[in-house]
């Protein structure tokens, strides 16, 4: 008999019965899934798999316009997640030769509106400012109701959300990386802690003096290879390292593969290499090179030529312009944090990355071109997806999901658009290099 808090869920039998739970991290861009072994604790397998509902719009506020033109257009995004949660869970189920209805427990992280259009949430005041949530407090939904195939008594946990761009899914990252956890050394309690979760929308956190203030930023796709001329999402051939010396470009693609386009980090080492080597200034204007070139009156530096010396793989000036907004989105928010607390960059101790953009990104890149604090690279740890870490950890523990629900209830959210200096800060932010007050 498996009971959930007083309530008979399921009647298993046999000694093969088992006992199985799903843990998610349902991202804007990408979905990743984690079979667990409920008895063990151990994962069994992980997946990963595109949102479908990419194809209704890039980012979060392009999905939400849609959603909110009639209730059957917020059905369709609801759907289209839950088909590919459903097919993921079939997929992990079968790769250890259990059974969907073996899955007792699912856990679903998400930012804050995938969070609600996942659940049936209206999300009108999402759309619009001061974009407040219909609710933060953490869900208990029975899987059939949101049109998941698990065991027909199996319940869905929605982790607590933060704010309108804040959700569990930087909830769950903050639970898995620690920062929130209160150490009883002195040197603990003193650290200044700089988390950071990078994705389309980036969600950045600084813990210090025993509090925690989060800010959200709308850095966009740009990393994820998208508006960038040749971009690519991380895939065999993408380039995900590159170096300039003179006129001789080096490279390193995914699994070795023939350069087929850009991926984030790619597209971030080419921007500092460039900017190191003087090709463009700190305005992002792109200056003369041997392998820059004017192609139907559009800048472009030649990365990759083809049999013909036509460029095959070029970044543009439009490309730079994009990286421009994308790293002033996160290095405004790192900074208007700071601000608020009285710290400088300098006074951090710790700076934990999360996601599966923040895993690959080479940090003296993104200190670089002034996405990052100037700090010495010991400071700074790549934790992967650590969204997905969290989910798990809440599927395994009544007790972390506590910890879960202290944790948001606590975090203060600062809006940036309602700091006064928001736009000329802004401005100058997207600047390329670390800034100075003389810039």
């Amino acid at each position: 008999l498996l009971v959930r808090e007083g309530e008979l869920i399921a009647v298993k039998r046999g000694p093969s019965a088992r006992l199985v739970g799903l843990a998610v991290d349902l991202g804007t861009t990408k979905l990743a899934g984690y079979l667990l072994d409920l008895e063990t604790g151990k994962t069994l397998t992980s997946q990963g798999a595109m949102n479908p509902q990419i194809s209704y719009g890039e980012d979060v506020i392009t999905r939400l316009a849609y959603a909110c033109k009639s209730n059957d257009a917020a059905r369709q995004l609801q759907e289209a997640v839950m088909g590919a949660l459903n097919e993921m869970a079939s997929a992990l189920c079968q790769e250890v030769g259990a059974k969907v209805t073996d899955i007792v427990e699912a856990v679903v992280a998400g930012n804050t509106a995938m969070h609600h259009l996942m659940a049936g949430l209206p999300v009108n005041n999402l759309a619009v400012a001061p974009y407040r949530p219909a609710i933060k407090e953490s869900l208990h939904i029975k899987a059939r109701e949101l049109g998941l195939s698990l065991m027909p008594g199996a319940y869905v946990y929605l982790p607590p959300i933060v704010d309108g761009f804040v959700g569990s899914d930087h909830v769950a990252m903050m639970l898995a990386t620690g920062i929130a956890a209160q150490g009883t050394e002195p040197d603990h309690l003193r650290e200044a802690i700089l988390a950071i979760d990078i994705g389309t929308n980036t969600e950045v956190s600084l813990r210090a003096d025993g509090k925690i203030s989060t800010v959200s930023c709308a850095s966009g796709p740009a990393f994820e290879g998208a508006h960038i001329k040749d971009g690519m999402r991380a895939g065999p051939g993408a380039i995900e390292r590159l170096n300039l010396s003179g006129n001789n470009i080096s490279y390193q693609t995914i699994d070795g593969a023939a350069a087929a386009g850009l991926c984030g980090s790619g597209i971030l080492d080419a921007v500092a290499q460039l900017l190191a080597a003087g090709v463009i200034d700190r305005s992002g204007r792109m200056s003369e090179h041997e392998r820059v070139r004017t192609l139907d009156g559009r800048r472009e530096f030649v990365i990759v030529e083809d049999a013909e010396g036509r460029a095959s793989i070029s970044i543009t000036q439009g490309d730079i312009r994009e990286i421009q907004l994308a790293k002033s989105a996160i290095s405004m928010g790192i900074d208007t944090l700071l601000a608020n607390r009285g710290y400088g960059g300098q006074d951090l101790d710790r700076v934990i990355i999360a996601g599966a953009f923040g895993s690959y990104i080479d940090v003296d890149s993104a200190i670089q071109i002034g996405m990052l604090p100037e700090l010495p690279r010991r400071r700074f740890k790549q934790v992967g997806n650590a969204a997905g870490t969290g989910a798990r950890m809440m599927t395994l523990s009544s007790r972390k999901r506590n910890e879960a629900e202290t944790l948001a209830s606590s975090i203060e959210y600062v809006e940036l658009a309602t700091d006064p200096s928001f736009a000329a800060s802004f401005v100058k932010s997207t600047l390329l290099g670390q800034t100075t007050t003389r810039d």
